[in-house]
């Protein structure tokens, strides 16, 4: 018997001002974006920015349905937007943030197990990793250098080869 350690490391930086300007306007974006969500049941707006490798900056909101299966979150509405507009074009940094009407938006949040395995299966895709942001409105910023580094263990589609 042997045992393993998964570890991984990430950066944190308290305000945009400490981001490279790229990255700073994409979190803002994906901060404003949070209005576009359809959110009634939860009241929890999340929104997602991404930089693709062509330069395109696409978004993506959460949209609830009342049967509660049938919504979608906001970095697969990302992923699904940015596959149709640039098929085969790679992701180089999503931006993740949320506007929670029930209680403060001030600490990162980080995407489910679905988005997990699409963020995963996206970057397998396109061959190239996706860097991430993480925030709310406001406080810290989470630096994470590729997606895969969420979700160890990832079912990916070389098992069904």
């Amino acid at each position: 018997m042997s045992t393993v350690e998964y570890k991984f490391t990430y950066e944190v930086v308290d305000s945009p001002a400490g981001l490279k300007a790229d990255d700073a306007a994409l979190l803002k974006k994906a901060q404003e974006v949070t209005v576009n969500a359809y959110a009634p049941y939860s009241h929890f707006r999340v929104g997602a920015a991404a930089r693709l490798t062509n330069g395109q900056i696409v978004t993506g909101t959460n949209q609830e349905n009342a049967s509660f299966p049938a919504g979608i979150c906001a970095e697969r509405t990302l992923l699904s937007t940015a596959a149709s507009l640039y098929p085969g074009v790679p992701i180089e940094t999503l931006a993740v943030s949320y506007n929670s009407e029930n209680g403060p938006s001030d600490h990162p949040i980080s995407p489910c197990g679905v988005c997990r395995q699409s963020l995963q299966e996206f970057e397998q895709r396109t061959g190239h990793p996706i860097r991430v942001l993480l925030s709310g409105l406001t406080g810290d910023i989470y630096i994470i250098s590729q997606s895969t580094q969420l979700l160890p263990f990832a079912f990916t589609n070389d098992e069904l080869k």
